[in-house]
């Protein structure tokens, strides 16, 4: 089993606004699914609300929501309320951590490979991605290697995959 992380950030380290992301890009969404298909992930309740109720819980994942209240329940979630249960529930699947920042937070000494959308924006937000340091991480893959891609919504983005230093 390993543990990632995975999210979006625009210029300056914004991942969110009001509990929303500021910003659309199709093909960073699909890029989540297709990352995290079949795998678990970890997300705060925060979260599990701030996704719309038509994709709760995430299709073809299994959706564990860390949460303080262990009476908290959702259809299609399970919930956990310390990190070791959330181990134990993703049943030796990769766990995908996606967010909220408090998750991130919990779970940093865990998380071995990140998956980040950069998006080429200037936004203001209230959410800040984790700051993933050189050393002890490094950029494994850049997608594009010499550019960005552009959305089908005019925004710049590409994708970069990123290991802690000692991590094959």
């Amino acid at each position: 089993m390993s543990v990632g992380a995975i999210w979006a950030t625009a210029r300056g380290g914004v991942m969110g606004r009001d509990g929303t992301m500021p910003w659309h890009v199709p093909e960073d969404l699909r890029h989540f699914a297709e990352v995290t298909a079949g795998q678990a992930v970890v997300m705060g309740r925060r979260t599990w609300d701030a996704l719309p109720e038509r994709f709760r819980p995430l299709a073809d994942r299994r959706n564990l929501v860390q949460t303080r209240d262990p009476a908290w329940s959702a259809a299609g979630a399970t919930s956990f309320t310390e990190i070791a249960d959330g181990l134990r529930l993703a049943e030796g699947m990769d766990i995908w951590v996606i967010g909220g920042r408090q998750i991130f937070d919990a779970w940093a000494g865990l998380i071995d490979l990140a998956e980040v959308t950069a998006i080429d924006l200037d936004v203001d937000g209230d959410t800040h991605a984790p700051h993933l340091a050189t050393p002890p991480w490094r950029v494994v893959a850049r997608d594009p290697a010499t550019g960005w891609h552009t959305s089908v919504r005019g925004l710049r983005y590409r994708f970069d995959t990123l290991r802690r230093n000692g991590e094959s």
